[in-house]
């Protein structure tokens, strides 16, 4: 573990279960003295969600049973009860309204760019980290990692090429059959974006969540939005913003929450990417606007999240350039590369 320009850096190799034992490590003083003493815990391990959870775990033990490990390294590493990191790992599934935020900005062309804000919660502030991490005989990858969580839905890449960045979503009604977290952190499993919409088409019902794909050396863009069983798949054409809400999915239609942050960034994006000179990080790091900014670092916001890490990622013809930045810092915390490990 080391720290760069204000983000920590996890480096790790080995089985599912040690990798897990290692996030676990690197997240047990920020989840033990941030997230316990904490409402929103308390809610998502409470026993009413019991045969919920029952159901998502019966699930993944018949279908991934490396996550399942890789779970179980984690709850041994925070040196907590496995069925609570399990619920932590399914809160976007048994509560609608998780407090999940995030902006992305994309950029098409020869050589695309994915720009992306990685909003939660403000007592983690600090304590986002960067986890690259070598599982056995799967790609290895990069990814921006919550205390206590699974890699997978904030903003990865991995040695396949793949760049992800995720949104979370709203949806009303949902019956969850397998964690969205599980089903985010298997895609960085993938070979192709072709392989990981075949997957995500197969899979159990989920919570909901927006991912925007690219893979280098291929110009295409993927604006994937799934939930509740249902996968929605647009290629991106032009300059594009995603925030908080379903733009194509179904859901969008029968039923989702659009919070007052989530539709003001939407807005506010949509007004700025179409700029000739868009500059997706100044983007990201607008406070302009007649509402809620798209940069959230106020303590009273509405929806309790703040920006914690920001990820730049340009795709070019010979290689990928990648930068993640946090907050209040001018400097990435790494060198731009032209490969993903190096």
């Amino acid at each position: 573990m080391e720290r760069r320009a204000g983000l920590r850096w996890l480096r790790a190799a080995g089985s599912h279960r040690e990798l897990g034992r290692a996030l676990g490590q690197a997240s047990y003083r920020a989840v033990h003295e941030t997230l316990l003493p904490s409402e929103l815990w308390r809610g998502i391990t409470h026993p009413r969600h019991d045969a919920a959870v029952s159901r998502m775990l019966a699930q993944c033990q018949a279908s991934l049973p490396w996550v399942v490990e890789e779970l179980e390294g984690l709850a041994e590493g925070l040196e907590l009860p496995f069925r609570q990191v399990f619920a932590w790992n399914s809160r976007g599934d048994l509560l609608a309204h998780c407090p999940d935020g995030c902006t992305t900005v994309v950029l098409p062309g020869q050589e695309p760019c994915i720009a992306h804000n990685e909003d939660g919660l403000p007592g983690f502030d600090g304590d986002v980290f960067l986890a690259q991490l070598s599982p056995d005989g799967q790609p290895g990858f990069l990814a921006c990692c919550y205390p206590g969580s699974l890699p997978g839905h904030t903003f990865a890449l991995t040695e396949s090429g793949i760049v992800q960045a995720v949104n979370n979503l709203r949806f009303n009604g949902v019956v969850p059959e397998i964690p969205r977290m599980v089903l985010g952190r298997t895609m960085l499993a993938q070979p192709s974006i072709g392989a990981i919409v075949e997957m995500l088409e197969r899979a159990p019902a989920s919570g909901g969540f927006h991912f925007t794909l690219a893979q280098q050396g291929d110009t295409r863009l993927y604006s994937v939005e799934i939930g509740n069983g249902q996968v929605s798949v647009e290629m991106i054409e032009g300059p594009f913003v995603h925030a908080n809400h379903a733009l194509h999915h179904a859901g969008a239609r029968e039923g989702q929450t659009i919070t007052r942050s989530s539709r003001d960034r939407q807005q506010r994006g949509d007004e700025l990417v179409t700029a000739r000179d868009c500059d997706p990080l100044r983007l990201l790091r607008d406070t302009g606007g007649s509402g809620l900014p798209i940069y959230r670092r106020a303590p009273d916001d509405p929806d309790h999240e703040n920006t914690l890490a920001t990820g730049v990622f340009r795709l070019l013809n010979d290689g990928l350039e990648w930068e993640v930045y946090a907050p209040g810092h001018s400097e990435p915390c790494h060198g731009t590369r032209r490969t993903l490990f190096d």
